[in-house]
């Protein structure tokens, strides 16, 4: 029998994608490894994509204070770290405040704002979402119980990512026929997605029951809404970029374009995950 031939390009170069795939997870696996290392991996990750954010909307003509939204974005996640979900919106509130008034002013108190609205809006976008959502991937590992360690509920995200990715991408140049928002994003399709949900759903059953010790159908639930999110946070920065005029959001990761392009799926993945892992919790 004939193996099936490639209805679609991958439209990236496979061997520069997985060699910066692999070292990207060698430092994601060193991390776990390493006590303390979680928080200030996630908080750098945020940093960087901030700033990459900033720099596109900058050459777009938007005007945002850069140390604010970076600043803010640690603050969100760190703050998180010793309190939790209410660090995280006291971070968040905060940064938004501090937003608003210091674009208010970004000419002085004697010029008024230009496009205030506008760049405001935008501004809350960026720190919804890459630091909050990004601060739910730190806090997974404060999920850590008696009988289960932080580690288990971070790898168990990583391999159901590892996994919607990789059934999204065999099915959508395999299989890939329907798009599922062209006007979005062509290349999406109902075929990928479906392939998304297969992978991501094994792979969250396995870990839930094999790792967290928790029942099967917390780990379909995750699978489901992992592979949900994900696509539909592609969907997302397929439109940002779109609106920009603009391809990748910057050069920084050889083979996948920039960190945003890896994260724009994984971030809101990260805050489904939270939410479903934790019902292990009242299970």
């Amino acid at each position: 029998m004939a193996a099936p031939k490639p209805k679609n390009s991958a439209g990236r170069d496979l061997k520069k994608a997985i060699g910066v795939g692999v070292f990207l997870g060698a430092v994601v696996i060193a991390c776990l490894q390493t006590p303390f290392a979680w928080y200030p991996l996630v908080a750098t990750a945020m940093g960087l994509a901030t700033y990459e954010v900033w720099r596109r909307l900058y050459e777009a003509g938007y005007v945002l204070p850069l140390v604010m939204l970076v600043v803010g974005s640690q603050v969100m996640v760190y703050l998180s770290w010793p309190f939790g979900t209410t660090g995280l919106v006291a971070g968040y509130a905060t940064s938004v405040l501090l937003l608003m008034v210091s674009r208010l002013f970004h000419h002085g108190r004697k010029s008024p704002p230009h496009n205030y609205v506008r760049d405001t809006a935008v501004g809350i976008l960026i720190l919804t979402w890459i630091p909050l959502f990004g601060a739910f991937a730190a806090m997974l590992s404060r999920m850590e119980n008696a009988s289960v360690a932080g580690n288990a509920f971070i790898f168990t995200f990583m391999i159901c990512v590892v996994a919607s990715d990789v059934g999204g991408y065999v099915f959508g140049v395999f299989f890939g026929t329907h798009a599922m928002a062209p006007a979005v994003s062509p290349k999406k399709s109902w075929e990928g997605f479906g392939g998304s949900v297969v992978f991501s759903t094994i792979a969250g059953v396995l870990c839930v029951v094999f790792l967290l010790h928790g029942p099967f159908w917390v780990g379909v639930l995750l699978g489901v809404g992992l592979a949900a999110c994900g696509t539909l946070g592609d969907l997302v920065e397929s439109q940002f970029k779109r609106d920009l005029g603009i391809k990748d959001m910057s050069g920084m990761l050889p083979g996948h374009g920039g960190l945003m392009d890896r994260l724009d799926g994984l971030l809101p993945a990260a805050m489904i995950t939270w939410v479903v892992l934790n019902m292990i919790s009242f299970v």
